[in-house]
């Protein structure tokens, strides 16, 4: 039973395409049982807003009407779609300055009801996207100080960087305790080959980060957008994938699909990294039905797809033309 838990569309993503309603019509088709709609929640700063946003014409206001139309959405398509497939409604969380956690806060409690889990993503570093665009990944590295300066080691300030990104991931994870832990190292998408065992301060905040999602449970996403943007695996890269083995942690998958056309892409390649892993258990989210099982504190259960995952007959579908 493959699934999904992160996704967007067009209709509230200026970088996505199609509606919202087309893409779970493509998950329908492709096959998938369980699929989770996220989005975005709103940045509360116009210097935050993204170049296309910011042609269209939004505003932080905007932005928050668009989060709960969403939301709005999202419901009623999960009620009107649900003999055909389990619909899960979240939200991708945006840790920009401290304000932004703030925000969350309030709209967790406000849209308690409406809100069934976190994925938790950290896209910036030094208030900076580190995944728009190169331009901006080398300016958010290039904000450290010292960087560029004579006699500053290029592998001294990465480790700033990365330990950066960690920090701000762990505070995260900390606070709220995302179900969900997305893309976790998004850091290096411009560098690939990247390995943090060579960065010694962001090598301890990677394992501390990981060792504290699995003591309360969280579920690692295998994410496989990183195979769109030039990757030979999903994230996370084999390094993290082991050390996320070793430390006991569960995992699950994405597609991070960007509209109905990304639906399911690249999954087939996904699975053949995640065999080569050795990865025999793989889990998904699911509101509990009556067994006495764990609970996350947003009323889901994490539930493990027994037997020989890979062997499903989602596998034999393919990806199919939406």
């Amino acid at each position: 039973m493959p699934f999904s838990h992160h996704s967007h569309s067009g209709q509230f993503c200026r970088h996505a395409k199609g509606t919202l309603e087309e893409v779970v019509l493509a998950a329908i088709k492709q096959g998938f049982q369980v699929y989770g709609l996220t989005e975005h929640v709103p940045r509360y700063r116009l210097d935050h807003l993204y170049p296309e946003e910011v042609d269209a014409g939004l505003s932080p206001g905007s932005l928050m009407k668009q989060f709960t139309d969403f939301l709005d959405e999202a419901h009623r398509l999960k009620s009107f779609y649900a003999s055909q497939i389990t619909l899960l409604v979240g939200l991708e969380t945006e840790y920009i300055t401290d304000y932004d956690l703030d925000m969350l806060s309030s709209i967790l409690a406000e849209q308690s009801s409406r809100i069934e889990y976190i994925v938790g993503s950290i896209h910036h570093v030094n208030e900076i996207p580190i995944d728009f665009d190169r331009a901006m990944f080398d300016a958010s590295l290039e904000a450290f100080t010292g960087a560029g300066e004579p006699g500053h080691s290029a592998a001294g300030h990465m480790d700033q960087f990365l330990s950066a990104y960690f920090d701000a991931q762990y505070t995260l994870l900390e606070r709220f305790r995302p179900e969900i832990i997305g893309h976790l190292d998004l850091c290096r998408l411009y560098n690939p080959e990247l390995r943090f065992s060579e960065y010694p301060n962001a090598y301890t905040k990677l394992e501390r980060n990981i060792s504290f999602g699995v003591s309360y449970g969280a579920l690692f996403e295998f994410n496989a957008a990183a195979l769109r943007k030039g990757w030979a695996t999903s994230y996370p890269g084999r390094d993290v994938a082991e050390m996320i083995h070793a430390l006991g942690g569960r995992f699950t998958l994405s597609d991070d699909s960007h509209g109905p056309q990304r639906v399911g892409e690249n999954y087939s390649e996904m699975r053949d990294y995640l065999r080569g892993l050795r990865v025999s258990e793989l889990w998904f989210l699911s509101r509990p039905d009556g067994h006495a099982g764990p609970i996350f504190k947003r009323g889901l259960s994490p539930t493990c797809l027994h037997g020989d995952w890979f062997n499903h007959d989602f596998w034999k579908r393919g990806t199919q033309p939406v």
